[in-house]
């Protein structure tokens, strides 16, 4: 039955009362409840006008409402009449006991009842005489809390006075239910929002356009696995105007996927990008964006990165791989997978990373650098198998004659394929640098 149906019953059942029990003002407060619950409403107006008409009903002095924090096991002030915050478990109290059970207590003596606090009283200087705990379980009987009202004018509350409470209490269960369920909606409408913006964001920092750069080819692909994602790449031309000039090549993935982790990534990238015009040591470049990252980062964050210095004439690539790996290298002339794993430790980890550099890759007419994120490598399908090392190997080797981007595709679409109906949990992100033969 809804709250409404138990007002009309009360209502109803009432009528041979006399006027000194309900008046007929009080009857109108009990259907503005009902009003109140139907249209839009803040749920502590809708709450205060609840205490409020329970203690006018009751001619009680003061009332409380208890939310019920089920992951805590936990009661916790929402309104209450002359009382701060308070917090305490469900199993202390007659509050508690009211939840437990899901039903009315009502106390003549508070004072002579052993399940009575009377620490409340003591730092309010308020003295609690008797009271009324009513449960407020809601639709489904969910329990979302405890309404308590305080000191009748008459020596106790009786029988009536539990029946108009639990009428009252009913109200505002289903008032509670509504109105988190329109806080969760507002607040799921805006996380959206959020998210929306801040992977505009994130997608504005990535290329627009890969630069052109002589004798080779480039191609991009990122894929987050939520609204926004943990990797991100880039590739920086030391000259805009000659196609032949070194290139900064970048792959960073940030532990998790999300907001912190994309925060992490576009803080990297734009500690490169700016420490890239006054220096183009690969070494110093690594190094300081690591320290700073050290400084910046929690303790339980950290970057896996490729970065990398292609030279198109000398058709070699410097490079450090902070964590990232595994780094794949294509040789065309014996069609060969030659996997390199990360050099160091992952960015943001120690302040004073270990910068030996590894042997640089010489790109022969033909060959590939294939840097993927672990999103490619760790994706599994519905019986937990991860694409793999492997796998990656035999869509290189099948495609090596096509295009970059075309290898691109085929990489995404053989992932997705073995993964089946499973979810993305990871971001996907690829680069792909390939000598023209």
């Amino acid at each position: 039955m809804t709250a409404a149906g138990r007002i009309a019953i009360l209502i109803a059942a009432m009528s041979d009362k006399t006027v000194e029990q309900l008046d007929a003002g009080s009857v109108m407060r009990l259907l503005d409840v009902t009003r109140k619950l139907a249209a839009p409403c803040d749920l502590d107006e809708l709450l205060t006008l609840i205490i409020d008409v329970g203690r006018e009903v009751l001619g009680a002095d003061r009332g409380t409402v208890f939310l019920h924090d089920a992951g805590r096991r936990e009661l916790f002030i929402k309104v209450a009449t002359g009382v701060n915050e308070i917090r305490f478990n469900i199993d202390q109290g007659i509050a508690g006991q009211c939840a437990r059970d899901q039903q009315i207590i009502n106390v003549p003596d508070c004072y002579g009842d052993g399940r009575f606090n009377r620490d409340v009283d003591k730092q309010t200087g308020y003295r609690t005489r008797c009271l009324i705990a009513v449960p407020l379980v809601g639709l489904d009987d969910e329990l979302v809390g405890v309404m308590q009202l305080l000191n009748p004018q008459k020596p106790h509350f009786d029988n009536l006075d539990e029946r108009i409470a639990e009428a009252l209490a009913g109200q505002a269960a289903v008032a509670i239910q509504r109105a988190r369920l329109i806080e969760d909606r507002m607040e799921k409408l805006k996380l959206e929002a959020d998210l929306d913006i801040a992977r505009q964001i994130q997608m504005n920092v990535l290329p627009k356009t890969l630069p052109p750069c002589a004798g080779y080819e480039l191609a991009d692909f990122s894929e987050p696995a939520d609204q926004t994602g943990g990797d991100i790449y880039d590739i920086v031309s030391l000259d805009s105007e000659n196609d032949a000039a070194p290139m900064l090549i970048l792959l960073a993935d940030a532990t998790g996927h999300g907001i912190g982790p994309a925060l992490s990534v576009t803080q990297a990238r734009a500690m490169l990008r700016m420490a890239l015009r006054y220096s183009a040591d690969l070494d110093k470049l690594v190094y300081h964006a690591n320290a700073q990252l050290a400084q910046d980062l929690a303790s339980n964050r950290f970057i896996t990165a490729f970065v990398g210095m292609l030279d198109p004439q000398q058709h070699r690539i410097l490079y450090h791989a902070p964590g990232q790996g595994p780094l794949l290298h294509f040789a065309m002339a014996d069609r060969r997978c030659h996997w390199l794993n990360a050099s160091t430790v992952p960015l943001g980890i120690v302040e004073d990373l270990d910068m030996k550099r590894p042997d640089p890759i010489d790109m022969a007419p033909g060959d590939m650098l294939v840097l993927l994120t672990d999103g490619f490598y760790e994706y599994q399908n519905e019986q937990d198998e991860q694409f793999g090392q492997d796998r990656v190997g035999e869509v290189i080797l099948r495609h090596c004659d096509q295009p970059a981007a075309q290898i691109i595709t085929h990489l995404v679409e053989q992932a997705k394929q073995f993964a089946g109906a499973a979810p993305q949990v990871d971001d996907l992100t690829a680069l792909i640098v390939k000598r023209l033969a």
